[in-house]
């Protein structure tokens, strides 16, 4: 049974067959900066298994480094995959599953490219919601 992912607004749709390669987070700049987080959780998904089911037309692409595209949504500007065209896989964004995989992050890279400022220590609150009082 394929897994469904979307981008924010719904508009862009696709399916997944199955994630090929481990979970992990990916602490460069670039993903930092495009998805305005700390790390991007990511997969990689074989093409045969990866197919877009609506709303291509209104994705666009943004080459972030040469030969790398991040796909996104020109209407919300969710990223949803990123690939390098010579590569057999694409780069999914796993948090825009809508479906559970099922399969939990396996590792961190690139933390090379960490800033301390964004580091999230064990010790910091954790809330279900709003934190009290808010």
């Amino acid at each position: 049974m394929p897994f469904k992912g979307s981008c924010l607004c719904k508009t862009v749709t696709y399916e997944v067959d199955q994630l090929d390669m481990p979970i992990g987070h990916c602490h460069c700049t670039t993903c930092r900066k495009a998805h305005a987080s700390a790390f991007a959780t990511t997969a990689g998904v074989m093409r045969g298994h990866f197919r877009w089911t609506s709303g291509h037309d209104n994705l666009r692409a943004y080459e972030s480094s040469p030969g790398k595209l991040r796909h996104f949504c020109s209407i919300c500007g969710t990223h949803l995959v990123a690939e390098r065209l010579a590569q057999p896989h694409v780069i999914l964004r796993v948090p825009t599953l809508d479906d559970d995989p099922g399969l939990k992050p396996t590792m961190h890279i690139w933390t090379s490219q960490d800033v301390p400022w964004l580091t999230d220590k064990a010790d910091l609150p954790r809330y279900p919601e709003w934190q009290p009082g808010r």
